[in-house]
C-alpha cells in the first residue's frame, strides 16, 4: 500500500513534471480549509481505477485540481491508494498541471485511489469597466503559442482576421470569435467523449460540430491567431447547475462528466472566462428530443451569461497542451482530462471501460 498526502504546492514549484516534495499520508482531517466565506463550495472527487488486463508494466496518469489558487478556486490537498504500487507526484507549473503517477511490476494488478478536496465559488468578470489586469509578460506569450492541434498560422490565422475585421478593441475581437463559434458551430452527440479539438481540420474540411473539447478549442485557437493570449482549461462537473440548466450539470457519479472551458486575456480585464462550448450544449440537449433556436429564452440568457462568466459547479484541472507524461513509453496526448493508463501492449484507451475501468464521484462537503 502506498499512501501519500500533497499539500498544496508553494509559490516556487519544481520545473516541469519534477517530482515535489511529498508528505507522509494523513487523516482526511489533514486536508486544508479555505478562508470562511459564505460565497465558497467545498467538494471531494474520488477517481477509482482498476485496469482490467495488465500487461507487462502498468502504469497510470490521474490529473489533480489546478496547482495554483485562482479567485474561483483553491486546492485544499489530494490523498491516494495505489495498491501494490508506488506513486509519485509531479507538476507543471507553466499549464499548472499537477499529475499523481503509480507504476505496477508485471502483470500485477493494477488499482489507483485518488481523492481530492478544493473550494469553487461563481465568477464574473465586469466587462463594463476596465481596471488593472495586465498580466506576466511571460506567461501571456506562454498563451500565445501554437501547439500540435492547436496551429495559429495558415487557415486559422486567415479564419480569425476575417472575424476580427473591424474590431476596434481587444474586448471586440474576443467577443466576435465567440459570437461567430456560437453561430457557426454545432454539438455533435455522435463525437467520442469531449473530442479531439483539430482546429485546423475542422476549419479545412468546414467540420464545425463536435464537443467541448473541439469548440472551445476552436475558440482558443483564433483568439491567439488573433493576438489575443486564450487557453483551454481542462475539468469536470461536478454538480448540478444552481441556473436552471440541465444539461449543465452533474452530481453523484461524474465518470463521464468531463468538460472543457476556456479563458482570454484582455488588458485591463485579466483572464475571461467563455464557453461558447455549453452554449451548443443547451440548444442540442436541454430539452430531450428538441433542438432549441438561437432565440430561445434558455439559449439567449446562456449565450450572454457564458461570455465573462462561470457558474463553478466545475472543477479545473490545468490548461495542458501536449502532454508528456511522466515517464512513459508512448506519446504525448493532446490534453490531460481523463484518466490515462499503459500497459506493455500500448496507450489503452480512455473511453474503453472494458479495458480501462474507472469510476469519478463528486459530493459537496459544505456550502
Amino acid at each position: 500500500m502506498n499512501r501519500r498526502l500533497f499539500l498544496k504546492a508553494g509559490a516556487t514549484a519544481p520545473v516541469a513534471y519534477a517530482a515535489s516534495s511529498i508528505l507522509p499520508g494523513a487523516a482526511m482531517s489533514a486536508f486544508a480549509s479555505p478562508q470562511a466565506s459564505s460565497n465558497w463550495r467545498i467538494f471531494e472527487v474520488t477517481t477509482r481505477v482498476e485496469v482490467l488486463k495488465p500487461v507487462g508494466v502498468t502504469k497510470v496518469w490521474l490529473p489533480v485540481p489546478l496547482v495554483i489558487d485562482t479567485d474561483y478556486q483553491k486546492s485544499l490537498g489530494n490523498q491516494w491508494n495505489a495498491d501494490g504500487a508506488q506513486a509519485t507526484y509531479s507538476q507543471d507549473t507553466k499549464s499548472n498541471t499537477g499529475i499523481v503517477s503509480a507504476e505496477w511490476a508485471d502483470g500485477s494488478r493494477a488499482g489507483l485511489v485518488l481523492t481530492s478536496r478544493f473550494a469553487t465559488m461563481n465568477r464574473a468578470i465586469d466587462l463594463t469597466r476596465s481596471g488593472a489586469g495586465t498580466g506576466d509578460k511571460e506567461d501571456l506569450r506562454y498563451f500565445l503559442k501554437a501547439t500540435e492541434l492547436i496551429p495559429t498560422d495558415g487557415i486559422v490565422r486567415s479564419t480569425a482576421l476575417e472575424i476580427t475585421r473591424g474590431a476596434k478593441t481587444d474586448l471586440d475581437k474576443a467577443r466576435a470569435i465567440y459570437e461567430w463559434i456560437v453561430e457557426n458551430t454545432f454539438r455533435d452527440p455522435k463525437t467520442r467523449g469531449c473530442g479531439v479539438g483539430d482546429i485546423k481540420f475542422m476549419l479545412e474540411n468546414h467540420s464545425y460540430g463536435g464537443k467541448c473539447a473541439d469548440l472551445n478549442a476552436l475558440y482558443v485557437g483564433l483568439a491567439r491567431a488573433a493576438g489575443l493570449p486564450a487557453r483551454d482549461v481542462y475539468g469536470v462537473r461536478v454538480a448540478n447547475s444552481a441556473n436552471g440548466y440541465k444539461s449543465l450539470g452533474r452530481a453523484g457519479d461524474i465518470t463521464k462528466a468531463q468538460h472543457c472551458r476556456a479563458e482570454v486575456h484582455l488588458a485591463g480585464y485579466g483572464w475571461v472566462p467563455v464557453d461558447p462550448a455549453d452554449v451548443r450544449k443547451v440548444i442540442l440537449e436541454e430539452e430531450p428530443g428538441k433542438l432549441l433556436g438561437l432565440d430561445d429564452e434558455r439559449v439567449v440568457r446562456a449565450r450572454k451569461a457564458l461570455f465573462g462568466s462561470w457558474e463553478m459547479n466545475w472543477l479545473a484541472y490545468n490548461y495542458a497542451h501536449d502532454v508528456v507524461l511522466p515517464k512513459a513509453a508512448r506519446g504525448k496526448v493532446g490534453f490531460l482530462m481523463y484518466p490515462q493508463c499503459e500497459t506493455a501492449e500500448g496507450r489503452l484507451d480512455s473511453l474503453d471501460p472494458d479495458n480501462f475501468k474507472y469510476q469519478i464521484t463528486s459530493k459537496e462537503l459544505s456550502t
